[in-house]
This record gives structure tokens, sequence and C-alpha cells, in this order.
């Protein structure tokens, strides 16, 4: 038996979640360097979320709280969002349409102008509207990278 096995494990250099996962099944806790900044940006952001969860804000300003985490993990905090936050006022600033589709309004600026400003339904209803165009964008996009996915 190694003298230390009860030394707990070097930071790691890059870590993915996976091994962020397996190391505390064994039953050993990442080690976490000042300001986190052994992880990644996608791992500060869900601590972050999970201290706004556990403080229960009733305002939230999110600047492009998905930017750096995956379509499943954006869904999570999407989910997350609407679970805890029905009674919150929150502020999304996001370039991912998904971010937005379930607010209860739509602030879209194009070249720092106000473009539109509506519902989310009401935008989408209108299939000229910037936001709809983006929504279409996004769903063809989505669609083709399936397709692809799907040929291999």
């Amino acid at each position: 038996m190694d003298d230390n096995d009860d030394a707990p494990p070097p930071p790691p250099q890059s870590t993915t979640h996976n091994e962020q996962r397996l190391r505390l099944q064994r039953g050993r806790p990442p080690c976490v360097s000042e300001n986190g900044e052994n992880w990644s940006m996608g791992e500060r952001q869900l601590v972050c979320l999970g201290r706004v969860v556990l403080k229960k804000s009733k305002v939230l300003v999110l600047d492009e709280t998905t930017a750096s985490v995956d379509t499943a993990t954006d869904n999570l905090i999407q989910q997350t969002l609407r679970q805890h936050f029905t009674d919150s006022t929150v502020i999304t600033i996001a370039h991912r349409i998904t971010s937005v589709l379930d607010s209860d309004m739509v602030l879209l600026l194009s070249q720092e102008l106000i473009e539109e400003y509506d519902t989310p339904t009401r935008l989408l209803e209108n299939k000229s509207s910037s936001f709809a165009q983006l929504v279409a964008e996004y769903t063809l996009r989505s669609n083709s990278s399936l397709d692809k996915s799907d040929d291999h």
C-alpha cells in the first residue's frame, strides 16, 4: 500500500466534467485553485447558478450564462431557472436563442438599437420578425447538424 493514498490528488491541469465526476465517485473531491482558476468557465457558471438558487434571489441578471456549457447543461440550466425563479425577475443577455424562448418578454437589439420588443409567442407569429428568423435559422442549423450526425 502506498503511503500517499490519503494525500489529495494534485490539481488537474485540464479536467473534463467526467473526470471530475469520477474523482468524486472515488471519494476524492477535486482540488480547487484560488478563484477556481483550475475550473472551466462552464463549471464556474454552474457554481454561480447554485449560489443564486441557494440565496433565492428575487432579481437575476444573467449575462451569457450558457455561453461556456454544452447543450445538455444549457437545457439543465434553463430547467433550473424555470423551476426555481418563477417569482423572480430574470434579465437574460444571450446569444443562444434557446436561452430566451421561455421568457415573458424578448428585447432584440441590433447594432445597439432596439429592433423588437414583445412576447416570444407574438414575435414568432410574425414570420418577418428578426426573432422569428433567428429561431428559424437556429432550428434549420440544429436539424442540419442532427442529419449529419445520423449519417455517421
